[in-house]
């Protein structure tokens, strides 16, 4: 490892702090909506990586989402963090994970614990506050070194990802323009693996009106809203033909003497190819137009593809290169494979960045009380992004090339 390995040791030396310090963060409740805990979460961010410089707090626009009535309403977000060193560096790097959390304050999952296998369970100790953390000791072990001149970097932290980036969007897609290539500090796979390719996600509603009526006395003159809507479903379900299209969520009726005259229909839809968003969004409009061909039912289409699908380019397979050349330094054997799952990577990667988007630590059964991390990860991860950064520092120095370009050879 040669010169690097004193800076390496840094973060090896300092691994109970991180592991403090992730335990801590894993207790501030963040869920997405959760504003003051998004506030106390951002606050300690801005505490721990202001030693880098000032950290920018970014106002984000509100969320849409459709209620239980049928209605858009707009929810507010937290703030992104933005913390930029060396913006004239004739390399940069977008440095990006998210601080929010799938458990809001009513979850009684709140507390970390160290499970009978050394494991540690607590929310979000793997997604996604483990990722900060191997982020930040990464960046502490760069600052260290005189590699770090020759790198310049930008680190944004953003509230929203875990429902799918509407108030960050622009801002990703701003960074991801301005930088030579990224690291994004979602999990890595169960068994330590990277991810590849991802397949694209969109999140769409739809709201069925119908007409109300006593079922007993008069239920010829009602209109039911949820056979409509269980209609469509069937429908969809049919015609989608090997996309993915789930129907996650349907809510609407009250007493059941009543025909119901409202039913909500929440879908997820997964794809693998990105002329495949046009396919589902044709076929639900066919579906809204076929329903609302029915005496006395109304129905309206909401949401939309938030996230296209990941495709690897050269730049990001040669990316995933280099991290394996360095895993093999640090003992470590790097695979990646596809993802059916979706993060800000994708949007980053349609937007043309060479990237790798699953740096962070290893661990499983993300979104659930039995989220773990394996905590030796934390330190492992830190190197491995630490050792990618100054290769990619020393081998651009004086050349002029792009990340393409530095991918082969030892550090």
């Amino acid at each position: 490892m040669g010169d690097l390995s004193p800076h390496l040791r840094l973060i090896d030396e300092q691994n109970e702090f991180w592991l403090e310090l992730l335990g801590r963060w894993c207790e501030i409740s963040s869920g997405t909506y959760h504003l003051a805990g998004l506030a106390k979460m951002a606050d300690a961010l801005a505490e721990a990586f202001g030693v880098f410089g000032d950290v920018r707090r970014i106002d984000l626009p509100a969320s849409t989402q459709i209620d239980s009535a049928g209605v858009e309403i707009a929810l507010p977000l937290g703030q992104a963090l933005s913390i930029v060193r060396r913006p004239n560096a004739p390399l940069r790097v977008l440095l990006l994970i998210h601080y929010d959390t799938v458990y809001g304050p009513e979850n009684p999952f709140r507390q970390v614990r160290v499970l009978p296998n050394g494991h540690w369970n607590g929310p979000g100790v793997v997604d996604a506050k483990g990722g900060i953390v191997v982020m930040l000791a990464a960046l502490h072990a760069l600052e260290a070194s005189p590699l770090a001149e020759r790198i310049g970097w930008e680190v944004i932290l953003n509230p929203d990802e875990e429902i799918g980036s509407p108030g960050s969007a622009k801002l990703l897609d701003e960074a991801a323009r301005r930088n030579d290539f990224g690291l994004l500090f979602e999990p890595a796979l169960a068994d330590g693996s990277l991810v590849g390719e991802r397949k694209g996600s969109g999140n769409f509603t739809i709201v069925v009106r119908g007409r109300a009526a006593h079922a007993g006395r008069d239920f010829a003159a009602g209109r039911s809203a949820v056979v409509a809507l269980a209609n469509l479903i069937v429908q969809a379900s049919n015609r989608s033909a090997g996309i993915t299209l789930n129907c996650g969520q349907i809510s609407g009726g009250g007493a059941v003497n009543i025909v119901p005259d409202l039913a909500i229909g929440r879908f997820n839809a997964r794809i693998s190819r990105p002329e495949e968003a046009g396919q589902i969004v044709d076929l639900f409009h066919e579906l809204i137009a076929e329903a609302n061909q029915r005496d006395g039912i109304t129905a309206t289409l909401h949401g939309s593809f938030s996230s296209p699908p990941k495709l690897l380019d050269a730049g990001s397979i040669k990316l995933l290169e280099s991290a394996r050349i360095c895993g093999e330094q640090l003992g470590m054997e790097l695979r990646w494979q596809s993802s059916g799952g979706t993060c800000d990577g994708n949007r980053l990667a349609a937007a043309g960045l060479p990237l790798i988007d699953t740096m962070g630590p290893v661990g499983g059964a993300l979104h659930s009380v039995g989220e773990y991390l394996h905590p030796q990860s934390i330190a492992a991860r830190a190197k491995l992004t630490a050792v990618l950064l100054m290769r990619a520092a020393r081998r651009h120095e004086g050349t002029g090339k792009s990340v393409d370009e530095f991918s082969a050879g030892p550090i």
